[in-house]
């Protein structure tokens, strides 16, 4: 993806609507040509200063603080002018109007930040951090985020590369003697090595998946026949009253859904309809619909009472990704000695609260959700995806390597094993990937 060095962008950097302070952001080779102009002086680098803006005819639109950050020390590396005025949006649009006279034209979403990238000012796991650090929904995933940001993750990825690296250099440097008969296994170095790359990338994974569960949340579904306490449930694990509870089968009719942050995980739970053969229309329909969110759930929890026989058919489409789920039992509070022969079901009273600590614990280790010791790295699904297909490409290495099949072929899956790497840091990504990467971003970011 080219850069246009000639091109210079301007945005409002804050948030719509009116605020004490608003900001508009200009980078590019005539930014500090538009400073001169707008403020009708020349400005320090890097110091704030209170001054006038003014319009073409040199009238004054506001009065704030204006900075100017010189190339390459800026946030794209590029000059940077920065003006801070009142945020009132009819001022900010008079400032971006007036920039765009003096030669700007108007950012595109993430323009400024894929800037940054491509003049390397921060790789693509890092400007993924940014808009993800600016959406996280909890204090856990804001912590995830800032370590991304910061360059944890991609120095974590950038470390498994150089031992990559060094495993294919030996390798390959050892099949340069093809005459000779090589014995790879009997170098407790080389074993040593693929042991450690092994294991970082066993962490890296962890602290990715962790922050991925942070970032993409959860999917819950409440899934049982009715008047087993779906809604009740629901009220319980969200604390309010979100859901109408009767002692009557099949009140809800329709899909409910609620959104909590559970330890740090954004979770979205469903209270669905009884699942039942029905003769009513509107509760057929219901049950269609209940029916449709488990093929979209993360979890499903499958409920039913303690004590009563229970026949529950989730009848969810073969082609469904693996569909996680739970066996809860609820009302305990009216059979304290219900025992179970499933040791992994779950009791639970939804009218006491009894169990739901326990069920809160259980949803979090199924949907794979351990928190670190080291805490975790904002990840997305592509992130994990390539991570997994290094680990394929590390272990089919060692494969070939222990059983003495084409050994030549173990530096060509090491060599995919850094490919697939290199795509989090986006030293080797496609620019369709990127411009779909920063198209998810806030204009003026």
């Amino acid at each position: 993806m080219s850069l246009d060095s000639g091109d210079t962008i301007v945005a409002v950097a804050t948030a719509n609507g009116s605020a004490a302070v608003g900001i508009v952001k200009v980078s590019g080779p005539a930014a500090l040509s538009i400073a001169r102009e707008v403020t009708h002086r020349e400005l320090p680098a890097r110091q704030a200063v209170y001054n006038g803006f003014y319009d073409q005819s040199g009238d004054l639109i506001d009065r704030g603080l204006a900075i100017c950050f010189p190339a390459p020390d800026s946030y794209t590396g590029e000059d940077i002018l920065e003006l801070q005025a009142h945020g009132n949006p009819l001022i900010l649009d008079q400032l971006v109007a007036r920039s765009v006279q003096l030669g700007a034209r108007l950012a595109k979403p993430g323009e400024f930040t894929q800037r940054a990238f491509l003049n390397d000012r921060i790789d693509l796991a890092q400007a993924e951090a940014v808009a993800d650090l600016i959406n996280s929904s909890s204090s856990d995933a804001a912590a995830a985020a800032l370590r991304s940001l910061q360059g944890d993750f991609s120095k974590s990825v950038q470390l498994m590369v150089q031992q990559l690296v060094q495993l294919r250099v030996y390798i390959e440097a050892a099949l340069d003697f093809a005459e000779e008969e090589i014995d790879f296994l009997s170098d407790h170095q080389l074993g040593g090595q693929f042991e450690q790359l092994t294991h970082l990338h066993q962490q890296v994974c962890a602290r990715a998946k962790e922050g991925r569960v942070l970032k993409e949340g959860l999917t819950l579904v409440i899934a049982g026949a009715p008047n087993v306490g779906k809604s009740s449930l629901l009220n319980r694990l969200t604390g309010q009253d979100s859901a109408i509870v009767t002692e009557v089968a099949g009140t809800t009719r329709d899909v409910l859904r609620e959104h909590i942050v559970l330890d740090g995980i954004p979770l979205t739970i469903i209270d669905t309809a009884g699942l039942r053969d029905s003769e009513d229309i509107v509760e057929q329909e219901g049950i269609r619909r209940a029916r449709a969110q488990l093929e979209q759930a993360d979890v499903v929890l499958k409920m039913s009472v303690a004590g009563e026989p229970s026949d529950l058919q989730l009848d969810v489409p073969i082609d469904t990704p693996a569909l996680k789920s739970l066996t809860v039992y609820n009302k305990i509070d009216l059979h304290p000695h219900f025992c179970c022969d499933n040791e992994s079901a779950l009791l639970v009273s939804a009218k006491t609260g009894e169990g739901i600590d326990a069920l809160r614990q259980a949803i979090k280790h199924i949907a794979g959700y351990e928190k670190t010791p080291e805490g975790a790295f904002m990840a997305r699904r592509r992130h994990i995806d390539a991570l997994d297909a290094s680990r394929q490409n590390i272990n089919e290495a060692w494969r070939r390597l222990e059983e003495n099949d084409f050994p030549e072929l173990a530096a060509e899956e090491l060599r995919l094993a850094q490919r697939h790497l290199e795509t989090v840091t986006g030293e080797f990504t496609s620019d369709d990937l990127l411009g779909e990467i920063f198209a998810s971003f806030c204009i003026g970011k």
